[in-house]
């Protein structure tokens, strides 16, 4: 997963999200900031009953929290959706040492991007994109 710091950087930057099922965020600044979320048209649980567990699908979920702004969250997109925001300028991404290093072009140049994981280092690479205009 991408680090928590490098996306809110990324949001800061303006890096558009149109939330989808699936998409994971985090809430900040209200005690949350170490649970991560996910968009679903459904809650499924899973509850303990007299003779196992049980799976649940249910259509809503009571919570202290009933809504909340898109502005207010910070998304944690996947490693696949930041490779496809890299589009075409992705070149590759190799593994040495325990790092990653993700190669894009950036404008005219090519770069690496290195980071403690695959997800941070396409970040990274999004990251200057976004910085140079791209």
């Amino acid at each position: 997963m991408i680090s928590i710091d490098l996306a809110r950087r990324l949001r800061d930057r303006g890096m558009a999200w149109r939330p989808a099922d699936g998409d994971r965020f985090f809430i900040p600044d209200r005690d949350l900031d170490d649970q991560t979320f996910s968009i679903s048209d459904m809650v499924v649980t899973v509850r303990t009953v007299s003779h196992g567990r049980q799976i649940a699908f249910n259509g809503a979920v009571e919570w202290a929290l009933d809504a909340i702004m898109q502005r207010e969250v910070v998304w944690l997109p996947s490693e696949t959706q930041l490779r496809r925001m890299l589009g075409d300028r992705f070149v590759s991404l190799e593994r040495s040492d325990g790092a990653y290093r993700c190669v894009a072009r950036i404008g005219s140049t090519t770069s690496g991007f290195v980071a403690d994981s695959a997800s941070d280092a396409y970040g990274l690479a999004v990251l200057a994109g976004i910085e140079h205009g791209a």
